[in-house]
């Protein structure tokens, strides 16, 4: 007669997750991981590719080229003086 709506994938995680870890059944772990990989903020539609680069920042986590000078002193480039003439 009155067919039960199928529950919401959160609504289905939370269900098996009220079941105790000792009594689920492999089924029901498996169903548990799937539904725990597909909800996961990666996985969503709508989520930002992980490929692409936000706030225009550089890759490997560098704020400036050359970064890593703030604070440490430059050393001074030194000229050697000519060597004097004992000459005649």
């Amino acid at each position: 007669m009155d067919e039960p709506q199928p529950l919401s994938p959160r609504q289905r995680l939370q269900a098996l997750l009220e079941i105790p870890e000792r009594l689920r059944t492999e089924a029901q772990w498996d169903e548990l991981n799937e539904l725990e990989i597909m909800l996961a903020p990666g996985n969503r539609e709508g989520a930002p590719d992980q490929n692409v680069r936000r706030n225009n920042a550089p890759p490997g986590g560098h704020s400036k080229p050359g970064g890593g000078q703030r604070g440490k002193r430059q050393m001074k480039k030194f000229h050697k003086r000519p060597p004097k003439d004992n000459g005649p």
